[in-house]
């Protein structure tokens, strides 16, 4: 399984994608992470469906210091030939 999510808030400039991509290794998903022009955050996870709900769960927390308003998500095609779970510039 594969999802697409998008976090709002206060997301940028405290640590959240390093926060992320340490959470998708932790839970052995694949994928990436990066920051977004608007202020938010955009993931891909791809792993079994109960270390992605783990995982979108982190999301919602976020690290100290993040303020997250909404964390929209929804299934996606599943992709090959990911090794790891990055993050993205």
């Amino acid at each position: 399984m594969r999802v697409h999510a998008l976090v709002k808030g206060k997301v940028q400039g405290i640590g959240f994608r390093y926060f992320a991509m340490r959470a998708g290794q932790e839970l052995r998903l694949t994928g990436w992470v990066r920051n977004l022009p608007d202020g938010g955050v955009e993931a891909e996870a791809q792993g079994d469906e109960r270390d992605l709900k783990i995982f979108l769960t982190e999301m919602e927390k976020g690290p100290q210091g993040a303020r997250v308003e909404s964390l929209r998500s929804q299934a996606i095609p599943e992709k090959t030939g990911e090794k790891d779970f990055e993050w993205k510039v």
